[in-house]
């Protein structure tokens, strides 16, 4: 009955318009009107249209069907671009559905939300919904359906820009019902990562939303909720697969959930660890060592739960958070879980000041009243004048032409009397059959066949550092030479580096614009998102700092 009612919407002599539809969610939707609805005259928009990953292959498919299948390649937030399309429909088969899939998601939290960030987001949303909407109001259309998200109703951490457009897409709808316009917003949850936006989410992504209580829909149960919101009659429909004991162990639960699970919410308050059943009271029987055991359990236990492992005996408690894969997403939610749970004010901040699991339960057993021996901060010296105090040098690390990797042999380097010049070196990618021209004449040439090279500079143990090889890529090489020296450093002097966590120790670098920033963005189309820290001269220190 249902087939039956919105094939009579859908098909006859009209052509249907489906957005990003070469796209997962696009393709899927371009199936279904094909082999469920009977759809025979189809345009699949895409910013890469033919070009796009599997559209030979879909329109192979859907033609085996009997459907006459169009690819254009159009960005539809580009409202030129959708005029020409939408013109060049033959009046023999006229457009008579418009189904908008088209979207992009950009998560981050709210103080990360550049416009940078906000507007690529938008454009496939408000933009492309307004020019879809102008530019086929005075057409004879049976449906004009667009995808939202849950997003803008409930809200979703990490998504204020992806939120904002959705809410936009449900407002548009409602104006055109009320001008006698056709339109349904579909106000989607979560989708199988093979087709939905969940495809772009990190592992600890996905974790996140398994855990909000509504599971990802496969794409047979998507195209059934397909079918009743096309024949619902309603301007907004929320469509989901709902968890509905993980609701209602949310502790806020959004206000539109709290009746479908019947549960009321128990907001944590700050300040609320003195209540009877509260941690502290747990804490209060216990010795100084086992209170900082049980907080370092209660770390790893939260830490295990974001990140999606099956414990807290698999969280290493002397990894740094962001090895460990923190974003600023699972960093907030990590700091709204141990607020709950600890009944504290802790800052959205939280993994990044305390960067470890055992420096993070120090911290809360500091914030308890319950300082464990770890947690007692060092009394920094009183401030006195340092005019007339000595340079003492403690270690030393250096990087010199002529194979000076140490400071033994830049010393023997300045005995010797030797010569620190060297032909140009085979590892930087070079020609070196081109490179010497001794007239200057050819740009990018040398009229030197010699130069001062550090040995080796290529060389760069990424992961000792716990550093990407994508990232260590579009690192400025002083960067990483910086941190090789600084560990060669305090080696040198006898420390271990990991003591020196939480001491006050001062990372001071001087350092000179090189220019490799300069150089990688002009060597490619699209600069690789990590060189902005990649080539700051201002991270040189917060690097070292940090590992």
């Amino acid at each position: 009955k249902i087939v039956l009612t919105v094939r009579q919407q859908l098909v006859g002599t009209g052509t249907v318009l489906v957005t990003g539809g070469t796209g997962g969610l696009g393709s899927e939707v371009a199936r279904h009107l094909v082999t469920t609805h009977g759809v025979r005259d189809l345009v699949l928009l895409s910013r890469r249209g033919m070009q796009a990953p599997g559209a030979e292959n879909l329109v192979e498919e859907l033609s085996g069907h009997g459907a006459r299948v169009t690819v254009e390649a159009c960005d539809v937030s580009d409202r030129d671009a959708l005029a020409r399309v939408l013109a060049s429909i033959p009046t023999e088969h006229p457009l008579t559905a418009v189904v908008h899939t088209a979207g992009i998601v950009d998560d981050g939290v709210i103080s990360s939300l550049t416009a940078d960030r906000i507007h690529p987001v938008l454009a496939p949303k408000v933009d492309a919904a307004w020019h879809l909407h102008e530019l086929t109001r005075d057409m004879n259309l049976s449906l004009f359906a667009v995808f939202s998200s849950m997003s803008g109703l409930i809200g979703s951490p990490g998504q204020g820009n992806y939120a904002a457009g959705n809410v936009f897409l449900d407002a548009l709808i409602t104006q055109r019902r009320h001008d006698g316009l056709p339109g349904v917003s579909m106000a989607w949850g979560p989708w199988t990562p093979e087709v939905g936006l969940t495809g772009t989410l990190s592992e600890a992504d996905i974790h996140r939303l398994e855990r909000s209580g509504m599971p990802p829909l496969s794409v047979a149960q998507g195209m059934h909720l397909f079918d009743q919101a096309v024949i619902a009659d309603i301007p907004l429909v929320a469509l989901a697969r709902l968890d509905t004991p993980a609701l209602r162990g949310q502790p806020d639960l959004p206000v539109i959930l709290r009746a479908l699970v019947g549960a009321r919410p128990q907001r944590a308050t700050a300040g609320n660890h003195q209540q009877p059943d509260g941690l502290a009271q747990q804490l209060a029987g216990l010795t100084t060592q086992q209170r900082g055991q049980h907080l370092l359990t209660l770390v790893r236990d939260h830490v295990a739960i974001v990140l999606g492992h099956s414990g807290g005996n698999d969280v290493d408690p002397a990894q740094a958070f962001r090895e460990a894969g923190f974003d600023s997403l699972t960093a907030v939610e990590l700091r709204n879980r141990l607020q709950t749970a600890t009944g504290l004010a802790l800052p959205a901040t939280l993994v990044f000041d305390y960067p470890n699991a055992t420096r993070l339960a120090a911290h809360l057993a500091e914030q308890l009243g319950h300082a464990t021996e770890t947690a007692v901060r060092q009394a920094l010296p009183t401030l006195v004048s340092v005019t007339d105090d000595p340079i003492v040098v403690v270690g030393m690390a250096c990087r010199f032409p002529g194979g000076v990797t140490s400071p033994d042999d830049l010393w023997d380097l300045i005995a010797t009397g030797s010569d620190a010049m060297s032909p140009f070196p085979a590892d930087r990618g070079w020609n070196l059959d081109t490179l010497f021209d001794p007239s200057g004449s050819r740009p990018g040439t040398s009229v030197a066949r010699e130069g001062g090279f550090l040995t080796a500079a290529a060389d760069f143990d990424a992961g000792f550092f716990g550093i990407s090889p994508r990232e260590a890529l579009s690192m400025d090489p002083q960067q990483r030479l910086v941190l090789e020296v600084a560990w060669e450093a305090l080696e040198h002097a006898g420390i271990d580096p990991a003591t020196l966590a939480a001491s006050p120790t001062g990372v001071f670098i001087g350092s000179y614009h090189s220019g490799y920033g300069d150089i990688v963005a002009q060597a490619t189309d699209e600069p690789p998102a990590q060189l902005m820290t990649g080539s700051a001269q201002s991270v040189l220190s917060g690097r070292i700092a940090y590992v």
